[in-house]
């Protein structure tokens, strides 16, 4: 069997209904329900959006580095990227929200994301600092996302009526966020597989660590963590260590909020270093979109439907922005 990265075709499929896209794997009476992209993207850009921005993970900064494999995963992955050598790459570090104004301190949830490009192919990667997902498909995450906006009694209902956030709501009992960018660890949340030569796949899930020393934020404005990030590089690399965990054959890997075991086996791929970072509208990474399933050969995508969900919301928040950056919506605008 040969495993390339989505098509163009496919990509159009995936843009065009999140709802369709739900028909690619069995239902359950929630997934039923459908959600469309253009209704998900709604919700997340709110009744004041903003033009030229991001609808979810709107404040970030662009950074670039390289990732030098050791190689360990060449004999599951034919992936170049993962093969022993250097392999640059374009990112964006971000939290989470649908404003490119907003206190970064405080926010709940950073993210990472990594652009490789090796030959025709290019691996887009997009992490989280939740391991897992709080749900299993689309129509509750969008009704998650609901309960947020109204406020705690309607999130406390929501988590109520939903057990299958269990590892979730650990994994968030004990977490505060840290006062670097550079001290987060990231994680994929939705599984994929590694593919080899003979077609042989596993399903892994992989998360980044951080290498770099522990330091006090001394910035309290509403950019400190861009500010403590661009202070931290001015003295060397911010790194990390590229992690992947292997599941064992009663894992689902389709089911993003369920945590693997602890114990499952895990191999380190080498190390990413940021070498260099810019303003989000004067970085390369603006204009790019981190489509977690524009996959290279050598990996290829779970039936997770929240994956697919966030390829198409990802989708639909790009085709705005394009739009309204064409109609000169971010001229003169100072990055945020």
């Amino acid at each position: 069997m040969k495993y390339t990265s989505v098509s163009l075709l496919e990509k159009g499929f995936y843009f065009a209904s999140l709802g369709v896209a739900l028909l690619l794997s069995p239902l359950t009476q929630a997934q039923t329900e459908q959600v469309t992209a253009q209704q998900f993207v709604d919700l997340q850009q709110g009744q004041n959006h903003f033009p030229g921005f991001r609808r979810a993970h709107a404040k970030g900064i662009c950074v670039s580095g390289e990732f030098k494999s050791n190689g360990r995963l060449s004999q599951y992955s034919n992936a170049t990227v993962l093969k022993a050598g250097t392999h640059p790459f374009i990112g964006r570090l971000s939290i989470a929200g649908n404003s490119p104004h907003a206190a970064e301190l405080t926010a709940p949830v950073r993210s990472f994301a990594l652009s490789f490009v090796t030959g025709v192919e290019r691996w887009n990667i997009a992490m989280n600092t939740p391991p897992v997902m709080a749900v299993t498909n689309p129509h509750d995450f969008y009704q998650q996302i609901v309960a947020l906006k109204r406020g705690k009694e309607a999130v406390k209902d929501f988590f109520a009526k939903h057990p299958e956030s269990t590892d979730f709501l650990a994994w968030k009992a004990n977490y505060a966020p840290s006062p670097s960018f550079a001290l987060e660890t990231y994680h994929s949340i939705n599984a994929f597989y590694l593919v080899d030569e003979k077609a042989q796949r596993q399903a892994v899930r992989w998360r980044m660590l951080p290498l770099n020393e522990e330091s006090k934020n001394t910035y309290t404005d509403k950019d400190a963590l861009q500010q403590e990030f661009a202070t931290r590089l001015e003295k060397g690399a911010v790194r990390f260590t590229w992690q992947f965990i292997f599941a064992k054959q009663e894992d689902d890997e389709n089911n993003p909020a369920k945590l693997w075991p602890s114990n499952r086996a895990k191999l380190d791929a080498g190390e990413v270093s940021i070498t260099h970072w810019r303003p989000q509208l004067e970085g390369n990474c603006h204009a790019l979109n981190f489509d977690p399933l524009i996959l290279p050969s050598g990996v290829t995508a779970t039936e997770d439907p929240i994956l697919r969900a966030r390829s198409a919301a990802y989708a639909e928040s790009y085709r705005r922005r394009a739009k309204e950056q064409l109609m000169g919506a971010l001229e003169e605008k100072a990055n945020d």
